[in-house]
């Protein structure tokens, strides 16, 4: 019987265009110049006592000859983002349902601040767990075993949903059936298949 659906946050829930390709757009910094800069900085940025992320963009912004502000930074970033109305809407029938609602997400604290705003977080979601606050980033399989153990879930009673591949194979090893994120559509359609609604 399942008990709970786990969810990644980014590319389910909010969606946003690709921020290498605004770059490449908007300031003319190549994708292959972009995503390694963008992956060092995420790699230090999610963990735990990590310094405060526009630090670690400062010097690159200025060596592409960037002149952002940390706040005009941030908006740039995360006011292209967009949230998925059905999702939000599908998570509170759930909670209704009695199945519990978690979101896993790699993320750092700026940005997991800004999500804080959106009041259907809190009331949609039974817990968000940010790996800048766990220190547990995916594929870690102590991200997903952390979910059940607080929880008190057996992995055969939940269900994952992830638009990386790494992930969902993570998730699969600890004995959670995952699904590739395929459109709400999709996701609403393979939820309802493993859950009786009635």
């Amino acid at each position: 019987m399942i008990k709970a659906v786990i969810f990644d946050l980014n590319g389910i829930f909010i969606q946003s265009p690709k921020l290498s390709e605004r770059f490449e757009k908007d300031f003319g910094i190549p994708t292959s110049l972009f995503l390694p800069k963008l992956s060092e900085i995420m790699d230090k940025a999610r963990k735990p006592n990590a310094s405060d992320t526009f630090q670690y963009w400062k010097p690159i912004l200025r060596e592409w000859n960037i002149s952002l502000t940390e706040q005009e930074f941030w908006d740039y970033w995360f006011k292209a983002e967009t949230v998925s109305q059905p999702m939000i809407s599908f998570a509170k029938e759930l909670k209704e349902k009695n199945i519990k609602v978690f979101v896993l997400s790699n993320n750092f604290k700026e940005r997991a601040r800004y999500y804080s705003h959106y009041p259907w977080m809190n009331e949609v979601i039974n817990k968000v767990y940010f790996s800048w606050q766990t220190g547990l980033i995916k594929p870690d399989l102590q991200a997903w075993i952390r979910v059940l153990t607080e929880n008190d879930l057996k992995a055969d009673e939940c269900l994952y949903f992830d638009d990386q591949d790494k992930n969902l194979k993570a998730a699969t090893s600890v004995g959670i059936r995952s699904f590739l994120f395929n459109g709400e559509e999709d996701l609403i359609k393979t939820v309802k298949a493993n859950i009786s609604f009635s």
